[in-house]
């Protein structure tokens, strides 16, 4: 199940206006040339924003994601024609073979359940070419990032064209580590409309991921800091061994 903010369609229409700083997407592009990476698949690609950004380049992208409505408002857009877009979790892709595979922002974290978590890693793995890589971010527990998610920090008012104004903060809901729950509230003001979105997030240690990579058959590349949020998240360069599958 996608969260609302994916999931329903008034709110999908205004994801990208509510969240339009992506210069967290900068390091994956530059990753993508770092590994010369000619075909990507992103899973959980969302509005397609960063789909939309590989394709400009000429790379050859796959995207899929659970949410219905965030898929509609990725075919609207400029350019969507030059990607594959699949309407599903990463199980429902057909044979591939990829260069590169991404999990940007939460996708990593909002995979809550080990089987889904497992199976997701898997079926990427089964995606990628031999040698090619799987890169993702996660959030270091350590820092407790979610102590900062509240009313006072997060609200705000954005003028949206065509819609008016729509005031929205975050606030968490329950902390049973590993997991972290918020909801975000949405008030459309030209009608007064009520929405939300609860979302939950597992904030796996980095042993943990590490193991759970290992036990899909990738070998572990790299862990390398976030550059738009130093200190506070891991990134996850992974890769499918030249020689094959090896799963624990």
């Amino acid at each position: 199940m996608a969260d609302e903010c994916f999931g329903l369609p008034r709110l999908a229409a205004i994801y990208d206006q509510l969240d339009p700083d992506r210069t967290d997407l900068d390091a994956y592009l530059r990753m993508t040339d770092e590994f010369k990476a000619r075909r990507v698949l992103d899973i959980g690609c969302g509005t397609g924003v960063f789909a939309l950004l590989l394709a400009d380049r000429g790379i050859e992208v796959v995207g899929v994601d659970p949410a219905a409505a965030s898929i509609d408002v990725a075919r609207t857009k400029s350019g969507s024609g030059q990607v594959r877009w699949i309407s599903g979790d990463a199980t429902a892709l057909p044979p591939l073979r990829v260069d590169l595979a991404t999990m940007t922002g939460n996708v990593a974290q909002a995979i809550v359940d080990p089987g889904p978590w497992q199976r997701t890693l898997r079926t990427a793995h089964e995606s990628l070419r031999p040698g090619g890589r799987l890169v993702f971010e996660t959030r270091d527990p350590a820092r407790r990032g979610w102590e900062e998610w509240n009313r006072e920090d997060s609200y705000r008012v954005t003028e949206i064209p065509g819609i008016g104004a729509v005031e929205t903060w975050v606030e968490v809901t329950d902390v049973q580590l590993p997991l972290v729950t918020f909801r975000w509230t949405y008030i459309f003001t030209s009608d007064g409309q009520v929405l939300t979105s609860d979302s939950t997030l597992y904030f796996r240690g980095r042993e943990e991921i590490e193991a759970t990579l290992i036990a899909q058959g990738y070998a572990i590349e790299d862990v390398r800091d976030a550059p738009d949020r130093p200190g506070r998240e891991f990134v996850f360069v992974a890769q499918r061994p030249s020689g094959g599958l090896t799963t624990a």
